[in-house]
């Protein structure tokens, strides 16, 4: 298992739904600077994301939408990173659970450099991957 254990200066954890995103952004120290519920638009997450435009890394658990996240943040030059659903469940399996509660842990995962790496499949292969 591989862990991202790059250093950035913010931290974008998205807990990804099919219609909705739960984001949560954090600044390397630690401090949450935006956890917010949003409809699964690329015009208002960009809103979001873009005063740390340059500077954020953006992480999601793999699941069956996370083509489209891949994507935009290629577009706009955002580094992405996929989290192995598997070794994810296993490091915050918690009791308590819920898509606020996720994206904080996926940010902190990230920013504590235990966030298990996935492979983000380009888009010229994600049809026989899907096959």
């Amino acid at each position: 298992m591989q862990f991202y254990t790059n250093l950035h200066p913010f931290y974008c954890g998205i807990d990804l739904h099919a219609r909705m995103l739960y984001v949560c952004i954090l600044a390397e120290r630690g401090d949450i600077l935006v956890h917010k519920k949003i409809k699964d638009s690329p015009e208002q997450l960009l809103t979001l994301l873009s005063p740390f435009l340059g500077n954020i890394v953006v992480g999601a658990e793999c699941m069956h939408c996370w083509y489209w996240l891949s994507d935009f943040c290629e577009q706009h030059n955002i580094d992405f990173i996929l989290g192995h659903a598997l070794y994810m469940k296993a490091i915050h399996g918690g009791k308590t659970k819920n898509d606020k509660i996720d994206a904080y842990k996926i940010a902190k995962l990230m920013r504590g450099g235990n966030f298990p790496l996935a492979y983000v499949y380009p888009k010229e292969k994600r049809a026989i991957r899907d096959l």
